[in-house]
């Protein structure tokens, strides 16, 4: 049986001094895999054994009826408080890429099943066993996984109650939104444990709440309230104790009922945008709005509107 540690390292070695997730690098031309020698064929192999390999701490849910579109992925680890193990990891992993696969999904939420967390970080237990190599490639992993559910073309919403720190804090992090409640203790504790926030922190949170209050908040590894959260700008929405759910959910449904299309497009253009130049980042909004003039949901929406009715988009 191969054993995650083994697939980790390798991920590891495969993403290191790489920005993409190790997802997209398994992804090759058919010619190249026919090989059972080759490298590639055996990497892809291990990739369908990994999603293969059902996780019980993550479960996946698609709404249905009206709110068919909205997808949501639970984090179910109460014994240690949704922490990131091996099995979550995976978990994540094969739960990303099943809805980066599925044309139907149009929103993700990202909630816990378990009453006061959203995710208590890593699982240090698990990580107290490992060599300096398997917590290298594991952290690598985690990176990379965050990085794949960053760049999903849908957008996506994490729905906090309770505790969100450190691994669980940067998953949330890499949501498009954030939606907590008003208990909710959100932080990266880190540097407390001497080591620092290694799957994405270091450079989301200062691009959020901006440089000098993400460094008070690494160095010192505080905790912050969900009131104070919303007011430096880290969650979008603070809401009383229990109603994270269906803050996101109004949300969600919002989005659910816009032109798919426009919304990719539109996460699209913001999210390369900001990596780009003023100039670079306008031809690239061009772009994306031509890619959109001439889908069947545009004539939709304009029939619509002269019609006095509601859109009934397609995602065409």
């Amino acid at each position: 049986m191969i054993t995650f540690s083994a697939f980790g390292r390798s991920i590891g070695r495969r993403c290191a001094g790489n920005s993409k997730p190790y997802f997209s690098q398994l992804f090759t031309p058919e010619s190249n895999l026919r090989s059972p020698n080759s490298s590639l064929w055996q990497y892809q192999n291990l990739r369908t054994l990994l999603l293969q390999s059902e996780s019980e701490c993550v479960k996946l849910h698609k709404l249905s009826d009206s709110d068919s579109g909205i997808v949501e992925v639970n984090l179910d680890r109460p014994g240690v408080k949704n922490a990131i193990g091996k099995d979550m990891l995976r978990g994540l992993q094969s739960s990303f890429e099943a809805i980066s696969g599925d044309p139907t999904a149009n929103v993700l939420m990202i909630c816990s099943s378990v009453p006061r967390v959203f995710c208590a970080g890593a699982d240090l237990k698990e990580r107290k066993i490992m060599s300096s190599a398997e917590v290298q490639a594991y952290v690598n992993s985690l990176r990379s996984t965050f990085l794949y559910l960053e760049e999903l073309d849908i957008p996506t919403v994490a729905v906090i109650e309770g505790a969100a720190l450190g691994g669980g804090l940067e998953m949330a992090l890499s949501c498009d939104l954030r939606i907590c409640g008003e208990d909710a203790v959100l932080g990266l504790p880190e540097t407390g444990l001497a080591i620092m926030p290694g799957a994405g922190g270091t450079q989301r949170l200062p691009r959020l709440v901006g440089k000098s209050v993400a460094k008070e908040l690494i160095f010192t590894g505080r905790k912050v309230g969900g009131r104070e959260a919303v007011s430096i700008g880290l969650v979008n929405h603070c809401v009383p104790h229990g109603e994270a759910h269906l803050k996101a959910l109004e949300i969600a449904r919002n989005i659910n009922q816009k032109a798919p299309l426009a919304i990719r497009m539109a996460k699209r253009a913001i999210n390369k945008g900001l990596e780009a130049d003023r100039v670079s980042a306008l031809a690239l909004e061009e772009e994306c709005y031509e890619r959109l003039l001439n889908t069947k949901d545009r004539l939709e929406g304009l029939a619509a509107f002269a019609e006095k009715r509601k859109p009934k988009y397609t995602g065409e």
